[in-house]
């Protein structure tokens, strides 16, 4: 087996949501892998030093380096490493994250291909962006997908719904939280029964916000902050339907888990979110920030059974795709390449 040095912001060991780095790393390492990894530095420029350091410093032990690229300020990360080990002559693949990473293509051309054209490999965990790297001029791809594992999502078919809805993103402007309120506002005039449990920690001033509007408009929201990922899960039991409220995506882990628990979705059709969810068959897709849009398919699950039922069903049978069974095939081959 090779040895892998992973690059990427390490999260979980600093109280954070866990990111691709902290899943894949044990993942690798039980397949056998042995895997070093950087950095788990709160600072930005300690984090960035010792990403550098690691490469220099690993030069002759590393037969490849592994580097999540991200759209935003963490592409910078991922650019001056890449950059590093060209001038080292090591090999390296790109974990390509963030649904804003199209954008990224167009502001900044000559930047991307200096780092994905070079790259061994750019991994895609969607199709939306391996059809847009594709389309790019882009021919050095590979499509793995996100992972869960199955076992941990009992499964429990939803038929006879009720208007309990549960939101499980971080309190960030692009995933839109506010939007779930306004629609949960709006559902209660009809279903004055209805409940709304919202799961995630804090990233910017979108949880203040929203809390104030729930205290301005007196709505029964129960936040839970963050919870563990088994917390969650035995949370959701208690909830019928899934809202994913937002502006920005690529193929996110929760929607996958969601379809893994039964739970019927109503998301917005944005990113790579079309390319996981099929729109009736899988899931239901909205235009982003629709309040009406999102109520009317909201209210569509709880007057169908049958149709909530299907969609429930079709989307177990969709997150069974996405078992770490399945994909560890997949990295395996490209990882032993």
């Amino acid at each position: 087996m090779k040895n892998l040095l992973y690059i990427g912001n390490e999260l979980e060991s600093r109280g954070g949501s866990p990111t691709t780095i902290d899943r894949l790393t044990p993942l690798f390492r039980k397949e056998g892998f042995q895997v070093k990894t950087a950095s788990a530095k709160r600072n930005q420029w300690l984090r960035l030093f010792e990403m550098l350091t690691s490469i220099i410093n690993n030069k002759s032990w590393t037969e490849l380096v592994l580097i999540d690229t991200y759209s935003t300020r963490n592409f910078w990360y991922a650019l001056l490493s890449a950059e590093l080990c060209e001038k080292l002559d090591l090999d390296y693949m790109l974990l390509l994250h963030g649904g804003d990473l199209p954008q990224r293509l167009k502001r900044s051309p000559h930047l991307s291909a200096s780092i994905f054209k070079n790259s061994k490999l750019n991994i895609a965990p969607s199709a939306y962006l391996f059809e847009v790297f594709h389309k790019t001029g882009y021919n050095n791809l590979k499509y793995i997908p996100n992972a869960i594992f199955l076992k941990d999502y009992p499964f429990k078919v939803r038929k006879i719904l009720k208007p309990k809805l549960l939101w499980v993103r971080a309190f960030a402007a692009i995933y839109n939280p506010m939007l779930a309120l306004k629609v949960f506002e709006a559902l209660l005039k009809k279903y004055p029964e209805a409940e709304l449990c919202m799961v995630g920690p804090e990233k910017d001033r979108s949880f203040e916000e929203c809390l104030k509007y729930t205290q301005q408009n007196k709505l029964p929201v129960n936040f839970t902050g963050k919870l563990s990922k088994s917390e969650w899960i035995k949370l959701s039991k208690d909830y019928d339907i899934f809202l994913n409220t937002t502006n920005i995506d690529n193929t996110p882990v929760s929607l996958i888990e969601a379809m893994a628990l039964g739970l019927p979705i109503v998301s917005t059709r944005v990113g790579g979110i079309p390319y996981l969810i099929e729109h009736e068959k899988t899931g239901l897709l909205v235009p982003p920030d629709d309040k009406s849009a999102m109520l009317i398919a909201i209210e569509n699950l709880l007057e169908k059974p049958d149709f909530a039922k299907n969609l429930s069903q079709n989307g177990r049978l969709q997150a069974e795709k996405f078992d770490w069974k399945v994909v560890k095939e997949d990295w395996k081959e490209v990882l032993l390449s």
